[in-house]
């Protein structure tokens, strides 16, 4: 039997808000680089693939690199993965519309041959619209957004410029940022991305918790415990730990991934969908965070392998010697509001251990005694990736003469209950929000401020003090020693005497069944 599908009213929204703009150009700034090959271009196909695109559209790549027409059509279709015959004639069809100019980041004068190239494609068009997409390190952001809006700036239709995080480095230096996109873009056309909003786990929190009295009902301080929200990767720096050691994990994964999550789990409930209503109320539970507190934070960095086959972070070429750079946080962060007073909510964030996985997990309090003596937490889970789904952890009767209880679970995992529809990937979500015009996945001017302000003051603190070294833990291990502890000291119980496993463990679990 198919699932019911409940579409939403745009409420709040016009249409306008909402619709792909034809005869579009998609300036893709950084063509040349990682971030382009591995995401932009793969999520741009994607588009174009599930006729996602805006009519006529124009892809141009833009970078330092000399190459000729041919040789960028050939990197295009490196980025793409084409396992099949009929990919490779929709490539073909993409490669179409992909063309490509050469330019330094700092001259007027490469951003004009920008600009008659685009004019060139734009030819005969009424209206010209253009998304300039940034896939370029922070270093080069305001100078190319500067040229840009100064060679580049259509003279009539929709202006629109994505940029990638990071965002700055601390409050002072985002609010630099900030400073000096506004004399030239509008808030209205700037959209900054963070690609957990869109992935699909994500994006289904305001339904999870909205759309289910049964959750809604117990969604404060007096049914929850503590939040969790962990993400974990099973590899280090990999030779990028020149870059990773000017940010760390904090400013990497927490200030932006992990706080986005969080404001989702726990503001309160938007009077539309539309784009500001929502981003009012993530605003409104920053505020009401204070800064994150150092006796509430431990960090640690990555060393050798128990086995010594993984080599420790400081081992990277590219890494200094004498780096205090943290690849392991575990923090807690409270909400002074009247749902969440006094709930803990513990962020957690590594590179190098035992796993990929990012989840959150959400710890009921305890049931009252009286007929039990000793019975586990209910939990809720939500899965992020990888394997999506959502699990509700609860006791029930062990099946037999006896009244003895087991742990059990309610169990939605996505590639069971929705194996016939495929889960897009978070940049292609994203893009097709900006080529919309539709901001509820990006993150506004004065959300970018009030989350600095939360974090800002533990970043100096590391920072400053030269005493504070990381602790140490072994590459593919759970994290410093003191983890357990940690979140135990905060109310999370961790209960394993019934051996309870989620039954799906793996990929390659999931496709036998």
């Amino acid at each position: 039997m198919p699932s019911t599908i409940i579409r939403r009213e745009e409420e709040g929204e016009s249409l306008a808000t909402v619709e792909l703009k034809n005869n579009t150009v998609i300036v893709v700034l950084g063509a040349s680089g990682d971030l382009a090959k591995k995401k932009t271009f793969p999520a741009l196909f994607g588009l174009y693939r599930n006729n996602f695109l805006p009519n006529n559209v124009k892809i141009v790549g833009y970078a330092r690199t000399n190459m000729d027409h041919q040789e960028y059509l050939k990197r295009v279709r490196s980025y793409i993965k084409t396992p099949t015959q009929d990919i490779e004639k929709q490539l073909d069809e993409f490669c179409g519309f992909c063309s490509y100019v050469s330019g330094q980041y700092d001259q007027d004068e490469s951003f004009i041959n920008l600009r008659k190239h685009v004019e060139e494609l734009e030819a005969g068009r009424e209206e010209t619209n253009r998304v300039f997409y940034m896939a370029l390190p922070p270093s080069v952001f305001i100078t190319v957004s500067q040229h840009l809006k100064r060679n580049c700036y259509p003279e009539k239709g929709i202006a629109r410029i994505i940029v990638e995080k990071p965002f700055g480095k601390d409050l002072p230096s985002s609010r630099q940022l900030q400073r000096a996109l506004a004399p030239d873009w509008n808030e209205d056309e700037i959209y900054r991305i963070d690609h957990y909003l869109g992935k699909e786990m994500v994006k289904n929190i305001l339904i999870l918790r909205f759309g289910n009295e049964m959750i809604g009902a117990t969604w404060n301080k007096n049914h929850i415990d503590n939040v969790q929200i962990s993400f974990k990767e099973p590899f280090g720096t990999e030779g990028r730990g020149g870059y990773f050691d000017e940010f760390g994990i904090i400013r990497d994964v927490m200030q932006n991934h992990l706080l986005q999550v969080l404001t989702l789990l726990t503001m309160e409930r938007p009077i539309s969908f539309s784009a500001e209503d929502i981003r009012d109320e993530k605003v409104r539970v920053l505020r009401a965070m204070p800064a994150i507190e150092p006796r509430n934070v431990i960090i640690g960095q990555y060393g050798k392998s128990l086995d010594g086959t993984k080599p420790g972070y400081k081992e990277d070429d590219t890494v200094p010697k004498d780096s205090r750079c943290p690849t392991f946080a575990s923090m807690v962060a409270y909400i002074r509001n009247e749902r969440w007073e006094g709930v803990p909510f513990i962020l957690k964030a590594g590179k190098a251990l035992n796993e990929q996985k990012t989840e959150i997990r959400i710890q009921y309090k305890d049931v009252t005694s009286g007929i039990f003596k000793e019975i586990p937490r209910n939990e809720l889970v939500i899965r992020v990736q990888p394997n999506e789904s959502v699990y509700l952890k609860m006791n029930s009767k062990l099946p037999g003469l006896s009244m003895q209880t087991v742990v059990t679970e309610l169990d939605l995992t996505y590639r069971r209950r929705f194996s016939d529809l495929k889960i897009p990937e978070a940049y292609e979500s994203l893009i097709l929000d900006a080529l919309k015009g539709d901001h509820s996945n990006f993150v506004r001017d004065d959300e970018l401020d009030a989350s600095w302000r939360i974090f800002t003051p533990l970043l100096h603190y590391l920072d400053d003090n030269k005493e504070i070294i990381p602790m140490e833990y072994p590459y593919g291990s759970r994290g410093p020693a003191i983890l357990d502890d940690f979140t135990a000291s905060f109310g999370y119980k961790f209960s394993d005497a019934s051996g309870y496993q989620w039954p799906v463990q793996s990929v390659e679990a999931l496709q036998k069944l």
